[in-house]
Formats: C-alpha cells, structure tokens, sequence
C-alpha cells in the first residue's frame, strides 16, 4: 500500500521507521534483527536509505596507498525486497539525484516495481566527494524536483527511450523539507517555495529533516499550508544519544538544539541517552496532541530505545 493511502485510511497518528543499510562487508542479518524488532510496533511503512559513491584512500599491507570509488552502504534495494517481501511491511527506497544518473535512476525504480515496492523518497543527496565523467549517452537529474518529474514521467508509462507498450510505474512520491531550513537556501521562505516545487512536480507528501523543537515544526507547516502546499507533512524524530552529539547533530544537519536541552546534558552529560529519550517522548507526545500524520524515526539502526518510547507513547 502506498503511504498516502496509509494516511488517509489511518483514524489516528501513524509511526514509520528509517534504517540505513549495514556497511559494505558486514551481513544482511544485521538490518534484519533491526526490523524484528520494529515488527511489534505495527510499523506503517519503514525507509530504507540509499548512498552515492565515495572515493577514499586506502593503505594496503604492504604499506602503499590504493585510491578506492565504491558505495560504503549498498543494498538498498535488495533490503527493501526483503522487508517488502518477507516481512510484509511496506517499504519506502530513497532514491538519489546526485552520483546516480537518469538511466540508472530508471533501472532502480523498474528493479523496485518489480519487487512490488509502491513507494520511495526522492531526495537530491549529498555532494559526492567523486565526479564521474557523464558519458555522452547519460543525462542527471540536477534537483529532488526533477527527479520527482522523471517519477511522475514513469507513472505515465514514458521511459527515457521510446518503449512499445510500457508499463506504467505508478510510485507514490515523497520528498524533503527543512524546519529550520536547507542549509543551502537563502532563507526559509524560499526553502519552503522549494517544497512547493517538488509537490507541484509531482509529490506526494513531505518528510522533515529532524528537530528537536516542535514548535520549529509548526511554524514550518502553518507557513507550507499558506504558500499553497496542501500534502501531508510528517515529522521527523530522532533521539539524542550521547553529549558528543551536542556537536555533531548541528554540525552534520545544520540544525539548532534547545538550550533546555543542551544545558541538561552538558550538567550530566552520563546521563545524555536518558535525558535524550525523555526528550524525545516528549516531542512525540507533543505531535501526537498535534495530530501529525504519523511520526518518523531517525533510527539508524539504534533500534531498542525507539522501541521502548513507541511503547509508552502508545
């Protein structure tokens, strides 16, 4: 089932849960003991998130230096059949602009049609730290909006090449939005007209960049509903786990901590992983009260505390 279809059957607030791929090497059990564990909380859909290319240096044993370009998380897709398939949960694949190109973009999404998967995010992605030569024969998508333009194409049933007869790959579409902004934009008025133009091009719904203050996430939908955007907006969540986070969270997402919070950690910064879950239950409470259409979990395949507060707010 699609997730827009999740959402207006639901009578009352959804959860959904995003895991990322283990790392090159290690074995698919891993991700699979994470969705065990999600299966008890009835989870609506689950996101699988996807990663370009890196190039990196690696010293071998013989002491000289190899430069190496491979995806450090592969297997978003064969994961997402998995839980599609064996656990019966649907499954949302992000799908990536940037380090993929049109016609691999196509490949993917008529590999996840085939595995019976209705639903992806599609998100521009990082910069890679590696430029490919575009061959003569590719083409990219530059923006989420465009990437949601060739979805909404295939939906059409008109692929890159001219095909006879094509199916049509009829994807429900989600993509970003930023409460305090994409750290690129000017301001959030014009990040908000970004949102706008990727529903305009064919989204279905938006999932936020997480936060730490709701009210960052009200204002940011009361001022999406008065630039004209009209689909859902799910909050996204996520625990703080340890003090070093107090750095790394701002640093890495470009977003702003409470000073509530912060100050409590850093008086009992042994304490951090409860004083974040206490915080995080809070905020879902929070939204819950709100009635946002469902909550999603950063989860990153930190698995046991999302549990534990999907239990108590339930």
């Amino acid at each position: 089932m699609r997730v827009i279809e999740h959402i207006e059957k639901a009578s009352s607030s959804l959860f959904s849960f995003e895991i990322v791929p283990p790392p090159r090497g290690r074995s698919v059990k891993d991700i699979i003991e994470v969705v065990e564990a999600l299966v008890p909380l009835n989870p609506a859909w689950i996101d699988v998130t996807s990663h370009s290319s890196t190039t990196y240096f690696q010293e071998k044993i013989d002491g000289t230096i190899q430069k190496r370009t491979l995806k450090k998380r592969p297997g978003t897709l064969g994961i997402c059949g998995i839980i599609q398939n064996r656990f019966r949960i649907d499954t949302v694949a992000h799908i990536l602009c940037l380090g993929f190109t049109r016609e691999e973009t196509e490949d993917a999404l008529i590999e996840l049609n085939f595995l019976g998967i209705e639903n992806v995010l599609a998100l521009r992605g990082d910069t890679p730290n590696v430029q490919k030569a575009l061959r003569a024969d590719r083409t990219i998508n530059q923006y989420a909006s465009d990437l949601v333009g060739q979805i909404k194409d295939l939906k059409e049933g008109k692929f890159l090449d001219e095909l006879d007869r094509a199916d049509k790959l009829d994807f429900c579409v989600g993509v970003a939005g930023y409460p305090e902004k994409h750290f690129e934009a000017a301001c959030l008025k014009s990040d908000i007209q970004s949102a706008k133009r990727k529903v305009e091009a064919g989204a279905d719904y938006i999932v936020t960049q997480m936060f730490f203050d709701n009210e960052k996430y009200f204002k940011y939908v009361e001022q999406c509903r008065e630039a004209g955007i009209t689909v859902p907006i799910i909050p996204g969540i996520k625990i703080l786990k340890s003090a070093n986070q107090l750095r790394s969270i701002p640093k890495n997402f470009y977003i702003d901590l409470p000073e509530e919070l912060v100050e409590d950690v850093e008086k009992n910064p042994h304490h951090a992983e409860e004083i974040g879950k206490r915080w995080c239950q809070k905020q879902v409470e929070g939204l819950l009260n709100y009635g946002v259409p469902s909550v999603h979990f950063y989860v990153l395949n930190d698995v046991h505390s999302i549990v534990d507060i999907v239990r108590k707010v339930k």
